[in-house]
């Protein structure tokens, strides 16, 4: 985790001091059950916890320096607990495996983390349907390959975008879900040393659901489903952030990033103004994506358990949901303060002589009696010498100078097809699909 793309909140479900405190408890709530059970003595459970809440929180360098050399952190915990606690800490860890605790916790903090990043979802949700009803009507020029393709709106671009992230939001809330199992098995899953009731009581306390069947450890296709999720939600952080740094492009210009007073954008050149908080969503998403490989590969463990996937995740969980939350905050950001330029968009658009209405000149034509090869040669020669003039020549006029155009379509029929409003008729329909009819 680096300071400089970290948010304290989610920093704050990886520190130390909230692992120990996961960590006791899930032991604590499994003594509890024990002692409901009739396993250990009420009176042992009730003095864990009392000693727990009068006491300041754990001593992380204390647990630093006996794991220093148990070489087991959770030993060393334990020991620790232990120290502040009494003789009534024998009862804690009966029949429970590291594991138990270890891959317990995780569920909690991946919970944790998800339901961050499912508010910072929430919050660029409203941000971008503020902005797509503000710019649903705004013409502005569709493009396939970087090309001027057909007319769109700027609202529908950004209505894209919502649907987009909507659709994460649901796939992050279930890779939540998915994720938040709670084992407390013992060695190799078999409940051999600890009553299954002991890990429903843990499971309902910590807010996670039972797992239906582990090893010794829970299987790890569930956090690939998870971190696999941020990886497609940090895709799509990317998606939206290359197309504000390709609309700031000064040749385009038809939006760019606020640029605050006293901001600089170049130590060089005074005149810059560049888009550096997408250009630095752009690569966040790459390190996001970065993680879901070994995420995939953390999936195959020996038999009932190896500890390959223990470094990964002790790295992949803080780094991933941090940076993802980072990358959400910017984003939402970005969005709320994008300058747009509607008369930009307005020139950009009218620039190539009316090249953009040519697919409506081909199907009047067709439908005219033209077969649809003579139509596309007929509106393609005249297209191109337009094209080839950089925007000078007006493709309705050349068209209306063509007579085996104007044998098939009359100067009024052919001015029809250059009505701008014409691409826009189905904004409603498509926002209504989005956003629903109110």
């Amino acid at each position: 985790m680096i300071p400089r793309y970290s948010r304290p909140e989610m920093v704050a479900i990886w520190a130390p001091e909230t692992r120990f405190q996961i960590w006791f408890e899930i032991e604590a709530h499994a003594l509890d059950a024990m002692a409901e059970l009739g396993i250990v003595p009420r009176a042992a459970a009730e003095k864990v916890w009392a000693a727990h809440a009068a006491q300041p929180p754990f001593d992380i360098a204390r647990i630093d320096a006996i794991e220093a050399e148990t070489k087991h952190d959770v030993i060393a915990f334990l020991t620790h607990v232990a120290e502040r606690t009494g003789e009534e800490a024998r009862f804690l860890h009966q029949g429970m495996t590291s594991s138990d605790v270890l891959d317990t916790c995780l569920a909690v903090q991946l919970k944790r983390a998800a339901d961050l990043l499912i508010a910072d979802l929430d919050a660029l949700l409203a941000v971008l349907k503020r902005r797509a009803f503000e710019h649903k009507l705004t013409p502005t020029i569709g493009r396939s390959h970087g090309i001027h393709a057909e007319p769109v709106t700027f609202g529908l671009k950004l209505a894209q975008a919502y649907a987009e992230f909507a659709r994460n939001r649901a796939r992050l809330v279930a890779a939540r879900d998915d994720v938040a199992t709670c084992a407390i098995s013992g060695a190799v899953g078999t409940f051999a040393n600890i009553d299954p009731r002991v890990e429903a009581h843990v499971a309902d306390k910590m807010g996670l659901t039972i797992e239906p069947v582990s090893t010794q450890v829970i299987p790890r296709d569930r956090h690939a489903m998870f971190f696999a999720t941020l990886g497609v939600i940090a895709s799509s952080v990317e998606r939206l952030a290359t197309e504000v740094r390709h609309l700031q492009r000064t040749e385009v210009l038809e939006a760019e990033e606020y640029f605050s007073p006293g901001q600089k954008g170049s130590s060089a050149m005074p005149h810059k103004r560049n888009p550096v908080l997408t250009e630095n969503l752009t690569g966040l998403a790459r390190m996001v994506r970065g993680y879901v490989t070994p995420a995939l590969e953390n999936v195959a463990l020996w038999h009932e358990r190896d500890i390959s996937h223990s470094s990964v995740e002790r790295m992949i969980g803080p780094d991933a949901t941090v940076t993802l939350d980072f990358a959400l905050a910017r984003l939402t950001g970005v969005i709320d303060k994008l300058l747009v330029y509607p008369e930009r968009m307005a020139r950009n658009m009218n620039r190539m002589g009316g090249l953009i209405h040519s697919q409506r000149v081909l199907l009047a034509l067709t439908q005219a009696g033209a077969s649809r090869e003579d139509a596309y040669r007929l509106v393609q020669r005249n297209a191109m010498k337009v094209w080839e003039s950089d925007g000078a020549l007006s493709l309705e006029e050349l068209l209306k100078a063509d007579p085996d155009v104007t044998a098939r379509l009359s100067p009024d029929e052919i001015a029809a097809r250059f009505d701008l409003d014409y691409h826009l008729k189905h904004v409603d329909t498509i926002f209504a699909r989005v956003f629903g009819a109110a």
